[in-house]
């Protein structure tokens, strides 16, 4: 965005001789008059805006007449345009998840409050079964897509057998040298496998200070399908804290989020090798 037209037109007395000019060009002095300011400040105003390319002059006799450019106003309504829209899709999301918020910390009204709670998620993937078995279980994979859009994973530990650990941190995606405090952390196990078909565990979510906010017991079904892969994957909450009603609040929208970055980056990684095959 051009800084020089922003900070031109941040003025009040400038922005008045812009709507002024954009009836029709109009003289030094008519503008003063009609802008109920002295000349010479009016004459600094339009020079400020001639620099920044909202306006053009000409003399005309004795008189300095002054113009307006649409072209850099368009411009900048079209990045303006741009932003709004761009706030609006955050906005939206961040709308859902206060809503939810609100909804489920008045729910928590002790513990157990959420057990027995489920949630069901549905994807059809890009690539064979094998393939997006090892996204599932492959912690350089699942680094790629397990968390939100707006997270990073900082550790990860998947090890992908009955009894294996699994470890899931992760931080704000802007926070790339991990200044801030961690975002989350979850601990499980892995409880069951059957590699490119089934594969259930259960992670619980650490609160602040170290003990479980809830567990989530995780099963996730793969099989083939014309196109690639079905994947389906069910929640399971027990052990519900009060305190895990922030948490649970955001399990569908950042889940799914989590798994649309999956079905991207099979999207991405497919295409890749029929690229260089």
């Amino acid at each position: 965005m051009d800084a020089p037209i922003l900070t031109a037109l941040a003025d009040p007395a400038r922005w008045r001789l812009v709507s002024l000019l954009a009836e029709r060009p109009r003289s030094v002095g008519v503008l003063a008059q009609l802008a109920e300011a002295r000349q010479p400040q009016t004459t600094k105003h339009l020079q400020t805006l001639e620099r920044a390319g909202v306006v053009t002059s000409q003399r005309t006799g004795q008189r300095r007449v002054y113009a307006l450019r649409p072209g850099p106003l368009r411009v900048l309504a079209i990045e303006l345009n741009r932003i709004a829209d761009t706030a609006d899709r955050a906005g939206a999301t961040y709308d859902h998840y206060g809503s939810s918020l609100d909804q489920e910390r008045r729910a928590a009204a002790g513990p157990g409050w959420a057990d027995g709670r489920s949630f069901s998620f549905h994807r059809s993937l890009t690539g064979n079964p094998d393939l997006v078995w090892r996204h599932l279980t492959d912690p350089a994979l699942l680094a790629q897509w397990w968390t939100p859009d707006d997270l990073r994973v900082s550790e990860l530990v998947f090890e992908a057998r009955p009894g294996g650990r699994i470890v899931h941190e992760y931080r704000d995606v802007e926070d790339t040298d991990s200044a801030d405090q961690v975002a989350g952390r979850a601990e499980g196990v892995v409880e069951a496998v059957r590699p490119g078909e089934h594969l259930t565990y259960r992670q619980s979510p650490l609160l602040p200070d170290g003990s479980v906010a809830f567990t989530a017991h995780v099963d996730l079904g793969i099989r083939a399908t014309d196109s690639g892969t079905a994947l389906d994957v069910s929640w399971r909450i027990t052990d519900s804290t009060v305190e895990s009603a922030d948490f649970i609040a955001g399990i569908e929208l950042g889940f799914g989020q989590s798994l649309d970055k999956l079905a991207a980056t099979l999207s991405h990684d497919t295409r890749s090798t029929t690229w260089d095959d």
